[in-house]
């Protein structure tokens, strides 16, 4: 598969067959994600990988946190507080086309809040990953986890899978780390789910938009 035909196949996936996956399966994929470049060769990522077992005993430690509607306060903002134009009707527009597919109309808050919470779930996805770094790292590095993301998603559709990044997990990361048993020094970035996805659900296709190239593009000849 070329790098082009993963790049136009990968989705945010948010519905996967319970299928298992295996764990060297992922682990070779993480290892290949590895050679994604850093500044500095820093290799700021730091990984935990949740899978068979494991995700049951997670979702088990999760469930009472969920059922009292626990949540931390954010460690880092996951957009800034006042989004401008035109990241905020971009931001919006993806949310409505979702619930729209999804039959969610606007005013069912209760239904919308539902789905929200299935990312707390990984989307019911066999395996999933947590990605911490190291909490002196600054911009530069975040910049870098997010290269080793693209790197490792892409990867995945080259070998059938589908993944789902997910900062959301920020809104819990107490009880990640409690989990992961991570040292204080390490720091929460993002959940990825993975699997194989559910060809039946309403999302199956659901693609969202790109800005046209005029909107970011200044070009210099």
């Amino acid at each position: 598969m070329h790098v082009s035909d993963a790049l136009s196949k990968r989705r945010s996936t948010r519905a996967f067959l319970d299928t298992p996956i295996e764990t060297a399966r992922l682990t070779r994929l993480i290892a290949q994600a590895s050679r994604a470049p850093s500044g500095g060769n820093l290799q700021p990522w730091h990984v935990h990988l949740l899978n068979g077992a494991a995700m049951t005993r997670f979702h088990a430690t999760m469930a009472p946190r969920l059922d009292a509607g626990q949540t931390d306060p954010l460690e880092y903002p996951i957009y800034p507080p006042s989004l401008s134009e035109p990241y905020r009707t971009r931001r919006f527009a993806v949310g409505e086309q979702m619930y729209a597919r999804l039959g969610i109309p606007r005013t069912d808050k209760a239904k919308r809040l539902e789905w929200f919470h299935r990312n707390w779930r990984f989307f019911d996805a066999p395996a999933g990953l947590f990605l911490f770094t190291d909490r002196m790292m600054g911009a530069a590095q975040w910049s870098d986890l997010g290269g080793f993301l693209q790197t490792l998603m892409l990867l995945l559709v080259e070998d059938g899978l589908a993944s789902c990044p997910q900062e959301a997990w920020a809104m819990h990361h107490t009880a990640v780390t409690d989990f992961c048993d991570t040292p204080p020094d390490l720091m929460l970035f993002c959940g990825l789910a993975i699997g194989i996805p559910d060809p039946a659900h309403p999302l199956a296709t659901f693609e969202t938009e790109r800005a046209p190239q005029t909107e970011w593009l200044t070009l210099h000849e």
